[in-house]
């Protein structure tokens, strides 16, 4: 969530540093809302920093064209070759879009800088977008690792809670909560001690998920070392321990960066504004790069997913080299294997396999 310390003074302000660096420590300056903070440190960044900026405009530039690519595949592939649509491919879907929509939102984030600079309303959807994006992907994740884990230690108590409709209400209430909450803090003036808001926010959203994929975690290991598993029950385990860790990965490296800088600027103000700009932009740039993260968390929802991205190249393909499809034809009747199923696998055979939905 973002801190409540002063961002530093828009580009084009007085050079005076000490008089500066001392008033905005001091919030002698006209309060403004915290939105109004944040839409200009893009411009500060650009103002001071070119080089950086620029560099970081190149890493954003790949981070929405990689989101967008393999977020695009997500949903198609959830949407319209998924039938099931259980309770983690529900999530899953709500977590694809909250990723496409930070990726939308990166281009506006470039043209406010080159062609609308000062205009506050148009910095809006990516800094709105980037909020509300990095709230709901923290909620839907946990939602996932929390669906994987009642769904192999608890899967006949938690059956009531693991319905399509129970899911769609939760993701419901995330959509509506984050978006509240984000409204909310933008809207809040900067002023005040905002210690005990910041450690209360990031407490609520970041280290309590945290702890609790933590300790889910720790508890799918420790259940795997059980002994007497059989094959495939170790097996799905197993993907559910990766699926728990990758969640953690993308936590320690997308959010924690963000969320102890705003403990650290809460507790030490007087930290130089040029450093607290360039750990914020930086933290922001690794915050995004979750939307290229999460694609990886969707090869442990189904068993057929990668089977699915799979299949829809390879039917790219041979649409495009009709000899090909033929020719493995050929030696899978050779081999007598069944060569009828080879040359219609993507559409029909994937869609069979992923009707199943999830392994759990």
């Amino acid at each position: 969530m973002p801190s409540e310390a002063p961002a530093g003074p828009p580009a084009g302000a007085a050079p005076n540093a000490t008089a500066t660096a001392a008033a905005w420590a001091n919030l002698s300056v006209p309060e403004r809302p915290l939105f109004h903070l944040f839409a200009l440190l893009d411009e500060e960044l650009h103002a001071t920093f070119p080089a950086l900026w620029l560099a970081l405009m190149a890493v954003h530039g790949v981070i929405f064209l990689a989101g967008l690519v393999l977020n695009g595949l997500a949903l198609y592939v959830f949407c319209c070759r998924t039938r099931a649509k259980t309770a983690s491919v529900t999530y899953t879907i709500n977590l694809a879009v909250t990723d496409l929509l930070v990726g939308l939102s990166l281009p506006v984030r470039f043209a406010v800088v080159h062609g609308t600079r000062g205009c506050l309303r148009c910095a809006f959807p990516h800094v709105f977008g980037y909020f509300l994006n990095m709230h709901c992907s923290i909620l839907f994740l946990t939602c996932i690792c929390v669906d994987r884990y009642l769904a192999i230690l608890q899967p006949e108590g938690s059956r009531r809670w693991r319905q399509p409709p129970c899911a769609r209400a939760v993701c419901a209430f995330v959509w509506l909560a984050s978006g509240a909450v984000t409204l909310s803090v933008l809207g809040v003036t900067a002023g005040g001690g905002p210690c005990c808001r910041v450690f209360a926010l990031t407490v609520l959203e970041f280290l309590l998920p945290l702890l609790v994929i933590s300790v889910f975690t720790g508890r799918m290991v420790c259940a795997l070392s059980r002994p007497g598993l059989l094959l495939q029950g170790r097996q799905r385990r197993v993907r559910a321990v990766q699926l728990l860790l990758t969640v953690l990965v993308i936590f320690l490296v997308c959010f924690t960066p963000f969320h102890a800088r705003q403990v650290a600027v809460a507790l030490w103000p007087d930290v130089p504004d040029h450093a607290s700009l360039v750990v914020y932009h930086v933290a922001v740039t690794l915050s995004s790069l979750n939307s290229c993260m999460d694609p990886i968390v969707y090869c442990f929802i189904t068993s057929g997913f990668q089977a699915a991205v799979r299949g829809l190249f390879r039917r790219h393909r041979t649409e495009y080299e009709p000899g090909v499809g033929d020719m493995v034809s050929m030696r899978k009747s050779a081999r007598g294997s069944g060569h009828h199923r080879v040359g219609s696998a993507s559409p029909h055979a994937i869609t069979q396999a992923l009707a199943n939905g999830p392994e759990a």
